[in-house]
């Protein structure tokens, strides 16, 4: 399967809404993931995930970032993929691991999450992964209903807050 470049044809619930690929580094990720971190701070009340992150690790063939911008270009959500492969840190070869899914508070409610999701789903199946694991808190219930709603089943723990109690994995295999 040959890999997207994605402008996504907008929906019926988000008119006017694209999916853009961008860097990790590009301002308007950076000012999305400030914004993530400062609900992730309010939520549990620490500094955010600390999760040590290189932006190249979003790079193709390696990974993918998008953001869902407005008919207007103003950024309203964000994720991305990046490959993992066994470590000590209980990946397993052929993971994709989401991070930074995150939808601005004024755009809840309009299938971004989920339109990103399956954008990325299908960007790391077409990369080779052949499953898609994320970490998320017990604190952002309806991140787990979205990924439970998407097919994604709890697995054994992994990655930088594996030994958190509040700590929750989901995997969901990419069949092809």
């Amino acid at each position: 399967m040959e890999r997207m470049s994605i402008q996504s044809a907008p929906s019926a619930s988000a008119a006017g809404i694209t999916l853009r690929p961008v860097s990790f580094g590009h301002p308007d990720a950076v000012a999305l993931n400030d914004r993530v971190q400062l609900e992730y701070a309010e939520r549990y009340g620490d500094e955010g995930d600390v999760t040590p992150l290189d932006p190249t690790m979003f790079d193709a063939p390696s990974g993918h970032y998008l953001i869902a911008y407005d008919a207007a270009g103003v950024p309203l959500a964000t994720g991305g993929w990046r490959t993992q492969d066994k470590n000590d840190e209980g990946y397993a070869d052929g993971d994709a691991e989401l991070k930074r899914m995150y939808v601005t508070p004024e755009a809840r409610g309009l299938g971004l999450a989920r339109r990103i999701l399956a954008a990325l789903e299908d960007d790391a199946r077409a990369a080779g992964r052949t499953r898609m694991v994320l970490e998320t808190g017990t604190k952002q219930p309806e991140a787990i209903a979205l990924y439970l709603s998407s097919g994604y089943e709890p697995c054994t723990k992994f990655g930088h807050y594996r030994f958190e109690e509040l700590s929750r994995c989901y995997a969901k295999p990419l069949k092809g």
